[in-house]
């Protein structure tokens, strides 16, 4: 049996309708990511310290 996955949209989803922005999951080991404006598209699935590395670099170049 496999568990629905349960979608984040960023806390930076754009003014408006707010779909204009990238949606994430768990997927133990694994971090999904999928355009919220097409959600039924494929995904893109990255290994999980990869994926917080990339937030890291994102916080440091943004000056988050």
């Amino acid at each position: 049996m496999t568990t629905p996955d349960i979608w984040r949209k960023s806390s930076y989803s754009g003014s408006g309708d707010g779909n204009a922005c990238v949606e994430v999951a768990h997927r133990h080991p694994h971090i999904a990511v999928r355009d919220s404006k097409t959600p039924d598209r494929a995904t893109l699935t990255f290994a999980a310290p990869a994926f917080t590395a990339f937030l890291r670099t994102l916080r440091t170049t943004t000056g988050e």
